[in-house]
């Protein structure tokens, strides 16, 4: 992908890190997208530099219209084109439905979906002049089979399988191509809180045996945004061990 510029929202640390940091060891030009955390961000780029790759930090709330029509135009601006959209950007505010406040449903549907939604249609007009791009999104295997206490993360993880699939319809004639990765367990800061417990029981789930990493999901988003899957479009990549079927 030598020469393609990947954009990849909330890529200061976690499994969007691990994805910025493949997609710049494979070629790609890397827009490193944060909220918060502007040291990390330019650790991530700082890495990517270091390794002989080119990247930028840009500060953006995805979860707003302006500030994302604004991190679209600054990777324009900057690399003048856009071939790599992934939607990383997430949060869980986890809780059982009957105690769940309005805001902790609001934030996860905003911060999980909405930002989809947002930069995906931002994306689509510069991909569509290109006749060409990848737009990978995250979604969970919560969103496939449903997680007790995550009432809002699993519909906002379903509604991007939903999302993915129409968008490809939409999309694919000018040759952009619309998939989604569903991780199983990964060890990051939005499952820190998780008890060990919980996480023994997920390894004992996985026929592998074992929790994912970061670098597994972003071996998966990697091929997807790679010209080896220029015929896969609409689909969801389970990367979980097996764990769903």
């Amino acid at each position: 992908m030598s020469g393609k510029v990947a954009l990849v929202t909330g890529s200061s640390r976690g499994i969007g890190r691990a994805i910025a940091l493949r997609l710049a060891a494979d070629g790609c030009q890397v827009v490193v997208n944060y909220r918060a955390g502007a040291d990390a961000a330019a650790e991530v780029v700082g890495s990517i530099e270091a390794a002989g790759g080119m990247a930028i930090a840009v500060q953006a709330d995805v979860t707003d219209a302006a500030a994302v029509e604004s991190l679209i135009g600054q990777t324009l601006e900057r690399f003048g084109r856009l071939d790599v959209l992934v939607n990383n950007a997430g949060v869980t505010r986890d809780g059982l439905l009957m105690r769940m406040k309005d805001e902790d449903w609001d934030m996860v549907i905003a911060t999980n979906l909405r930002s989809v939604f947002l930069a995906s249609r931002a994306v689509l007009r510069p991909m569509m002049r290109q006749r060409g791009g990848r737009i990978v999104s995250i979604t969970s295997i919560s969103g496939l089979s449903g997680n007790a206490g995550q009432c809002n993360y699993a519909a906002a993880k379903a509604g991007i399988v939903g999302f993915t699939r129409s968008l490809a319809k939409e999309a694919g004639a000018r040759g952009i191509t619309v998939n989604a990765v569903a991780p199983g367990y990964v060890p990051t800061d939005l499952t820190s809180d998780l008890p060990q417990t919980l996480l023994d029981e997920a390894v004992k789930a996985t026929p592998l045996g074992r929790l994912g990493t970061a670098e597994d999901i972003a071996a998966a988003v990697s091929f997807l945004a790679s010209d080896d899957a220029a015929f896969i479009t609409g689909q969801v990549l389970r990367v979980d061990g097996g764990m769903v079927f």
